[in-house]
């Protein structure tokens, strides 16, 4: 006979091993299961740079399998290949080990020895765990145990389980209730049926060919995502516009998935892989997290997939549940060519943007003094990189000489990025140089439809060197626009952006003023 005694904190089993085996459902019914396995796993991701709440590798998780779906932006496909003894005729199978947010209509079975000799006829997923609060459950209406404190001993009260509301109550053998909202054990008789230890995927397969099948299970799984984090390092150049970069980039994997994957295979997909729209949780679950960075060895080969990158690892590696593991991208990076550039966007109006001419004089008149810092670099193999690089934060960092330790100086987020493109990092505003933008003159001609603005830009450098400043202009009130007058050139960039480059001297100052004329 089983008997369990169940303390509120802890569960203590006394088994035959046999009943622990058929417990955890280990086996075949109708064959045996062999430990000769393989794991692979492609790990889909929608995760946004940076975005991974600090929440999420919190501890929390109480019930390690009592799991809700939570927001983790990401998926993965599963693959196993399992060796195993199939009974000839109708037997059952179980396969334990499988993530606990596994989507079952996903799950595919497949014998690779002999695929045309074994139907599947049913699949189930199990997932009543064992837990206190299910047991307790599958025991109402039963007898059960309750030890309880008196003093210094310990008493034992028999009776039949009504109720778990609030605390436990029994009705005695002598036909009395008892309510208990304390007590220090549970003793049960024996485990109930159809509790598990672990989520189990269970089919029920005809075999025309009985013997030793080589199997393939594949399945989806909810809460895993990838992201990719890149370390910059900024070394001043000849002036105060250039500079050098040395670049690493490391992947980091969140698995909260239910399960632990052992020397695996793995993929990851870059790119917006499209999926069908399903009802969102409004629950974040937090599971106790763990931080891993991965052993040496092989790092990723990358190739282009349909649409999308295919980073493929060139050695096998654990990837545990509740860990969120760092593994390199590429190999670092050094002396990487950069450009430090400063905007100033004095009006940041592209909100303002309407299908019609704005006529209010009071429109665009607004002025800020925040220059904007920014790092530019080309993904040229040239300059050492040339390789497509995923979605993900980018920390950039500037030695510092007095003591030569690191310092922070900033941070941004890049999209997928092919190989030939430029990469744009946003850092922060410059301390030193700052702008002002005035307008200088307003006149409208509402019968012959025109209206011209007269802009004065200063920019102004408190720096002991000298730096150029760009000039960002939103020509915000209409699409139908001619600079009719200009103190330098500038640049076009779209339908409603021009630049102005400037160089500014050392504890100087410069200036830039234009005519815009709109008509309509």
């Amino acid at each position: 006979m089983f008997s369990a005694v169940l303390a509120r904190s802890s569960i203590r089993r006394l088994a035959t091993p046999g009943a622990i085996a058929a417990l955890a459902g280990l086996a075949l019914v109708g064959g045996v299961a062999r430990g000769d396995s393989s794991t692979s796993l492609t790990i889909y991701s929608s995760a946004q740079p940076g975005a991974i709440s600090p929440e999420m590798y919190s501890p929390g998780a109480s019930n390690p399998y009592g799991r809700q779906p939570r927001q983790i932006p990401g998926f993965a496909i599963i693959r196993r290949e399992q060796d195993m003894q199939l009974a000839g005729g109708v037997s059952v199978v179980r396969l334990t080990d499988v993530a606990a947010l596994i989507d079952p209509t996903s799950v595919l079975f497949q014998s690779l020895t002999a695929p045309d000799a074994v139907s599947v006829l049913e699949q189930n997923f199990e997932f009543d765990l064992v837990s206190s609060q299910r047991l307790l459950e599958k025991y109402l209406d039963r007898e059960i145990g309750v030890v309880v404190q008196r003093g210094d001993q310990q008493d034992v009260v028999r009776g039949t389980l009504l109720s778990t509301s609030g605390g436990l109550v029994l009705r005695t053998n002598g036909g009395g209730v008892r309510v208990l909202s304390s007590w220090q054990e549970l003793q049960l008789p024996a485990l109930p049926d159809g509790l598990l230890t672990r989520p189990t995927l269970v089919w029920r397969v005809n075999a025309d060919q009985a013997g030793e099948h080589r199997a393939r299970i594949a399945y989806e799984t909810k809460g895993i995502a990838w992201w990719a984090d890149y370390n910059l390092v900024f070394r001043e150049g000849k002036d105060a516009n250039t500079g050098e970069l040395d670049v690493s980039a490391w992947v980091s994997i969140l698995n909260q998935s239910g399960a632990t994957y052992e020397d695996a295979k793995l993929k990851l997909v870059a790119g917006s892989v499209n999926r069908a729209p399903v009802p969102q949780s409004r629950g974040v679950y937090a599971a106790a997290a763990r931080m891993e960075l991965a052993e040496d060895g092989s790092g990723f080969d990358q190739k282009a997939f349909f649409e999308y990158h295919l980073y493929t690892l060139g050695r096998p590696t654990t990837i545990a549940d509740d860990s969120t593991k760092q593994i390199e991208l590429f190999p670092s990076v050094t002396g990487v060519p950069c450009e430090k550039i400063l905007l100033y966007s004095g009006l940041d109006a592209s909100e303002w943007f309407y299908e019609g001419p704005m006529l209010d004089e009071n429109l665009g008149v607004q002025s800020k003094k925040d220059v904007d810092v920014y790092l530019r670099f080309k993904n040229v193999k040239e300059q050492g990189m040339g390789m497509p690089l995923p979605a993900g934060r980018i920390r950039v960092s500037q030695l510092d000489q007095s003591d030569q330790s690191l310092e922070f100086v900033g941070e941004d987020v890049i999209r997928h990025t092919p190989r030939n493109e430029e990469v744009l990092v946003k850092l922060g505003k410059s301390f030193d140089v700052v702008g002002e933008r005035t307008r200088l003159e307003f006149r409208i001609d509402h019968g012959r439809r025109w209206m011209e603005e007269v802009y004065q830009i200063e920019i102004r450098n408190q720096k002991a060197e000298p730096v150029s400043v760009i000039i960002q202009e939103r020509l915000l009130r209409w699409s139908q626009w001619e600079i009719t007058d200009k103190s330098q050139d500038f640049k076009k960039l779209d339908s409603r952006t021009i630049h102005f480059p400037v160089r500014v001297n050392p504890e100087g100052k410069a200036q830039v003023k234009y005519t815009v004329r709109y008509t309509w």
